[in-house]
């Protein structure tokens, strides 16, 4: 089942579902308005728009109506609680390689993860904007779940059976406030703006064989400026999995249904190719492939996000399809009203 959420003047948005090949949709009214109000109530309502879902699929549903991405806000334009991980080892390797230290052998049994705001997400054709280039504007291609009620304690196991949804993300990063935000020794804030998430969020099923051990086994197509810069594929080099990160975030407390779970920058380990490492699936983010010109070159050239900038994220199943639509956004100044 794929759902979204239609731009219509309020805070939440109206609940539509869309058909699988992101061709139609319909107006989910007589079931649920919002989307926070089905994950509330899933088991009740979940199967109500499974079955809108088959009849729009079957094209019999009699109101229904194209599916415009532009009309849509974030699938949960406002949640209880966004946690994102850093699950992808590799990319963290990089990005300490660059700087000269080392990986603590902890990141590899206990996952990082951070706080972000969830009061104020992007639709995924939503303008990234930012008061000033010089906060040093990146990208980051990621997953997110979707969860139910997780009870505080729970294992991995039993986590990953919490899972509702999954969608796309760009969680948009002002790379040079970052250091002075850690030197103070309480993590992230003003260098992570409004994140931004894919049309719509999709059932697990909805993946197929691509969906194990709470991993996406398909490629994270990265498009910046119309150019291809990352394939990345998010299932092999995932260090955590979907369950074990959110069992980490409810270790010591109740995690109720809403609240997402980022996966962290896709990444992907550089292999040898004739004595010389290469990377080439490219990158999820621009501060990785920074992070390998340092590497390699000694010194960084590839500067960030500038305004005009455009960025497409993007999955494809294994049949060529668009899973979760795209998230395809440009970067604008701040305006003053």
């Amino acid at each position: 089942m794929k759902l979204a959420s239609y731009k219509d003047g309020s805070r939440d948005g109206q609940l539509v579902v869309v058909s699988r090949d992101l061709s139609t949709a319909h107006y989910a009214t007589d079931i649920a308005l919002t989307l926070q109000q089905v994950l509330d109530d899933w088991n009740f309502l979940s199967p109500q728009l499974q079955d809108l879902y088959q009849t729009l699929n079957l094209g019999k549903a009699r109101h229904a109506f194209a599916f415009e991405p532009q009309r849509c806000m974030a699938p949960l334009p406002r949640a209880y609680q966004w946690a994102d991980g850093s699950a992808y080892i590799n990319h963290v390797e990089l990005v300490r390689a660059a700087r000269g230290s080392q990986v603590p052998a902890t990141f590899y049994t206990d996952p990082l993860m951070y706080q972000g705001g969830s009061d104020d997400f992007l639709g995924p054709c939503d303008p990234v904007v930012c008061p000033d280039e010089a906060f040093g504007i990146d990208f980051e291609a990621e997953l997110a779940v979707v969860t139910g009620d997780v009870p505080m304690g729970s294992s991995a196991e039993r986590a990953l059976d919490g899972v509702r949804l999954l969608m796309l993300v760009n969680d948009v990063s002002l790379r040079n406030l970052i250091p002075d935000e850690l030197a103070k020794g309480f993590g992230f804030l003003q260098s992570k703006p409004a994140t931004a998430f894919s049309p719509v969020a999709v059932t697990p099923d909805e993946l197929g064989e691509a969906w194990q051990g709470g991993r996406v086994h398909l490629t994270l197509q990265s498009i910046w400026n119309g150019r291809k810069v990352g394939l990345c594929d998010a299932g092999s080099d995932m260090t955590f999995d979907f369950g074990q990160l959110i069992a980490h975030l409810c270790k010591t407390r109740n995690v109720r249904a809403g609240s997402i779970i980022g996966s962290g920058t896709v990444s992907n380990r550089g292999v040898e190719e004739n004595g010389r490492k290469s990377w080439p699936k490219g990158y999820s983010c621009i501060a990785e492939k920074r992070a390998i010109e340092t590497i390699v070159d000694g010194q960084p050239s590839t500067a960030f996000m500038k305004f005009g900038d455009t960025i497409r994220i993007e999955m494809k199943g294994r049949d060529g399809h668009s899973v979760f639509g795209a998230i395809d956004q440009r970067v604008a100044p701040l305006r003053a009203d």
